[in-house]
């Protein structure tokens, strides 16, 4: 387990002096990043191996949003290791210890010269700090889009075409995971209240690409699909 302090500030704020769910991932993000350095094993095996875990899929299910100057703690920890894939939950927690925010995740392992997947050997899974699930409702990893035969009460849309620009690259040349999430919300009616996310990472966009998004809007859902030439690089969903 790895953990973080943190306190919501004027900069994670949106207008109504609420924490922005974009910085909640932000924060979830980057203790799942740091979390490598509670295991040393793993951390050395990843740089000789020159390999990377890529986010491929996460749920957020949001108890409650903190306001400002709150104080945080956001808790990560590993609950499930096979060769190619790594399960995590990720919990935001408020002073009192009680959740604000109920995450898991699936990783990719991946060689960082190739992009493809690569094997964590046996020795290293077994090295590792395994604790139990946390409760939470966990759904499905893949997010399945409406056919446009087929759906039944959902409307089907396109919007403005999204840029790539600088500020949405990360460290690993492509767009950060947070960063479709706040282009997707950006496509949300005002008064849509979210008490789900869930996110399906396909293809990484890089700098010089264009987002083209499609909506799928129905009573209780929003879908978010954002392809890169024609291939799904993203699928968001927002549940009310």
């Amino acid at each position: 387990m790895y953990s973080l302090n943190y306190k919501v500030t004027t900069s994670s704020c949106d207008s109504n002096g609420q924490l922005k769910l974009y910085s909640a991932l932000q924060m979830m993000q980057d203790c799942s990043e740091m979390w490598i350095d509670s295991e040393p094993a793993v951390k050395q095996y990843f740089a000789e191996q020159n390999m990377a875990q890529l986010l491929a899929t996460r749920q957020v299910d949001i108890i409650r949003v903190p306001s400002y100057k709150e104080e945080l703690t956001v808790e990560t920890s590993v609950y499930g290791m096979k060769p190619m894939f790594g399960f995590r939950n990720t919990f935001i927690y408020d002073a009192e210890g009680k959740p604000c925010y109920k995450t898991w995740s699936m990783g990719a392992f991946v060689d960082k010269s190739t992009g493809k997947l690569k094997r964590v050997d046996d020795a290293t899974i077994n090295s590792m700090t395994i604790v139990p699930q946390l409760d939470m409702d966990y759904q499905d990893r893949r997010i399945i889009l409406p056919h446009p035969d087929t759906a039944s009460q959902v409307n089907i849309a396109h919007a403005a075409p999204i840029p790539v620009m600088r500020a949405d690259i990360d460290y690993n040349r492509h767009v950060n995971n947070a960063n479709y999430i706040r282009m997707a919300m950006e496509l949300l009616p005002d008064d849509f209240a979210i008490s789900r996310l869930r996110v399906e990472y396909r293809i990484a966009a890089k700098l010089g690409d264009t987002l083209m998004p499609t909506l799928f809007t129905s009573p209780d859902r929003i879908i978010v699909a954002l392809a890169v030439n024609n291939e799904t690089s993203a699928i968001i969903e927002f549940n009310r």
